[in-house]
C-alpha cells in the first residue's frame, strides 16, 4: 500500500537518501501494523529498534534492499489509543516529517506505554491527557534543549492535540476535532482498506506473515532476513 508524502516520516530506509534515489533496485518492504498502547506491538518493536535495525544498518547484503513502514493501527476499545497515535502525528508534523524523530519518538512512546493505559487516564480529562503526552513528547524530542525551548515545543504539540472548547450541544463546529483529526482520518481508512485487525501484524510486499510475531527472538529475525531479502 501506497504511503501518502505527508506521512514520509513513516518510512524507515537503511542507505543514504541520495543513493537510494540513483538505484533502479526495486526495495522489499517490511510495514508493521502497531498499536501505541498494544503491549505486544511494544514488544516486537523493541526489538526491531534495539536488534533489528541496527543490524541491518550494518549488513551490506540487506540495508539496499529493504525499507520498513510504521503503520499506525488504532485499536478503539482502548480509548487512549486515539489519542496516543495523534501525538505521534503531532511529533511527526512538527519534525517535518523527519523519520529519525518519527522512529525515536514511537519507541519512546511504546516503552513508556503503561502511562497511557486505560487506568492511567481513567481520571484525566481528554485535554489532561493531551497535556501528559505534549509534555512527554517534549522531554523527548527536545532532550538535552534550553527549558524554554522544550516549553515551546510543549505547546506546539499540545496546540495540535487539544480539543477547543465551544457551545454544548449541537452548535455548529461543535464536533471539529483537533488540528490532526484529518491526518488521524486518512490512517484509520488506510489500516481499514488493508483489512489488519490484530496487532502487531507484519506484512511483507504486501502479504501478511503470520508466522513473524512479537516474540520473535534476534536469531529468529535473522533468520528470516536472510532467507527473504535477496
Amino acid at each position: 500500500m501506497a504511503l501518502p508524502p505527508k506521512f514520509k516520516g513513516h518510512r524507515l530506509t537503511f542507505t543514504d537518501p541520495s543513493i537510494a534515489a540513483r538505484s533502479n533496485e526495486a526495495l522489499h518492504t517490511l510495514e508493521f501494523y502497531l498499536d501505541y498502547v498494544c503491549p505486544f506491538s511494544a514488544k516486537l518493536f523493541h526489538n526491531l529498534q534495539t536488534n533489528v535495525i541496527p543490524h541491518i544498518k550494518a549488513t551490506p547484503t540487506l540495508a539496499p534492499r529493504l525499507q520498513f513502514i510504521f503503520r499506525q493501527q488504532i485499536q478503539p476499545w482502548h480509548p487512549s489509543s486515539t489519542l496516543t497515535h495523534e501525538a505521534a502525528v503531532a511529533v511527526e508534523r512538527l519534525a517535518g516529517g523527519d523519520a529519525a524523530v518519527f522512529w525515536a519518538f514511537s519507541h519512546a512512546l511504546l516503552f513508556n506505554q503503561p502511562a497511557f493505559f486505560d487506568e492511567s487516564v481513567a481520571a484525566e480529562t481528554r485535554n489532561q491527557t493531551y497535556r501528559r503526552l505534549a509534555r512527554f513528547a517534549a522531554q523527548q524530542v527536545q532532550r538535552g534543549a534550553a527549558a524554554e525551548a522544550a516549553a515551546a515545543y510543549e505547546e506546539a504539540v499540545y496546540e495540535l492535540l487539544r480539543i477547543k472548547e465551544g457551545p454544548v450541544g449541537g452548535a455548529q463546529g461543535a464536533n471539529s476535532g483537533n488540528a490532526v483529526t484529518g491526518d488521524v482520518t486518512a490512517l484509520v481508512k488506510a489500516a481499514r482498506a488493508s483489512g489488519v485487525h490484530v496487532t502487531p501484524t507484519v506484512v511483507f510486499n504486501g502479504v501478511a506473515v503470520g508466522e513473524i510475531s512479537s516474540g520473535w527472538s534476534f536469531e529468529q529475525w535473522k533468520e528470516w532476513l536472510e532467507k527473504n531479502i535477496v
